[in-house]
């Protein structure tokens, strides 16, 4: 995956980015199996921001899956990607203590504090997609492999720009451990083509608004701006969005992560030219298998990475990628 994939953009192969790193022997697949003491227990998934299409879908599979192992099973997220608003979320919780805890921390550390008392209360905590950077936190984690994930992104698009040009980052803020590792993987992959100039990153707060005019003004200021990398579903609304005002759709190459119904529609008209697809639905779905195992006094698997796919126009009506779009609603 570090090297040069020229048919990268021309395949729809599953890449398996990542896989599981377990410290137990625990089936980490779905299917709802023996419900044993999982059966009743109360569990509560915090998603990042709740409207999100990818959080959406997570849930979704989540619901589902508790729901056959007869889980009393809710879910809330935040309105927006901010400390301050999931930290509410994380005292309601605190306050009734279920059994477990399903979420998507909004920064690395800033909420650690909060996730540590709850679980010293008991409730077995399982983070999904982000995570915090102390390893205490968490039976168990499960995320996609994004600094990978910000490699194959690199390599489709060098070869869209022809491996000249330059090319710019924008994503959501420093402090996400999702989007910096995609950041990392792609400045550093891109190191790999000389012909390439990779300008400071920009950060648009996961505001679509923001990012269009941030790719406007990149545009203005680097008349040779050949490629954009979108670190996550809002930004690649936002950057489409940004080409298609200023003009420039198909002429700036865009990679964007996530494949959420905006993003899928700007493919199809050639905004976009790839999507990196995660599979939020087998997060939510194994993050509640896991939690299920524990509750069951099963060994659990400490880390678990899934599958991310390359959508591109050309491949994306095939049912076997077609398949990791999002959903808007379940």
């Amino acid at each position: 995956m570090r090297s040069r994939r020229g048919l990268l953009v021309a395949v729809g192969t599953v890449l398996a980015l990542g896989a599981a790193s377990a410290c137990g022997s625990s089936d980490s697949g779905g299917g709802s199996g023996s419900s044993g003491g999982a059966k009743g227990k109360k569990v509560r998934l915090i998603t990042g921001v709740k409207s999100d299409p990818f959080y959406i879908t997570m849930t979704c599979a989540a619901q589902q899956e508790a729901k056959a192992k007869g889980m009393d099973f809710t879910a809330d997220g935040s309105a927006q990607w901010d400390v301050s608003v999931q930290r509410p979320l994380l005292d309601s919780v605190a306050a009734a203590r279920p059994d477990g805890l399903l979420i998507s921390p909004v920064d690395t550390s800033a909420l650690t504090p909060s996730l540590k008392q709850i679980q010293s209360a008991g409730t077995k905590v399982a983070l999904v997609d982000t995570t915090v950077t102390d390893d205490s936190v968490g039976i168990t984690r499960i995320s996609s492999d994004n600094e990978k994930g910000g490699r194959v992104a690199a390599d489709a698009l060098a070869k869209l720009m022809n491996e000249k040009g330059s090319v710019v980052v924008i994503s959501v803020k420093p402090g996400v451990s999702t989007t910096d590792a995609r950041i990392k993987g792609f400045t550093e992959e891109m190191g790999k083509y000389p012909g390439i100039k990779v300008l400071p990153t920009l950060y648009d707060n996961d505001l679509p608004a923001t990012a269009a005019s941030q790719i406007q003004s990149t545009l203005a200021a680097h008349p040779d701006l050949g490629g954009a990398f979108a670190g996550n579903t809002n930004t690649g609304t936002g950057i489409a969005t940004g080409l298609k005002q200023a003009g420039k759709q198909g002429t700036v190459k865009v990679a964007a992560f996530d494949a959420e119904p905006d993003e899928v529609a700007a493919l199809k008209a050639g905004t976009l030219q790839v999507l990196v697809a995660q599979d939020p639905a087998s997060i939510g779905r194994q993050a509640v298998d896991q939690l299920a195992g524990a509750f069951e006094g099963k060994s659990v698997s400490k880390t678990i990475g899934t599958n991310m796919v390359a959508i591109t126009k050309d491949n994306m009506n095939d049912a076997s990628v077609s398949k990791y779009f999002y959903k808007s609603q379940c």
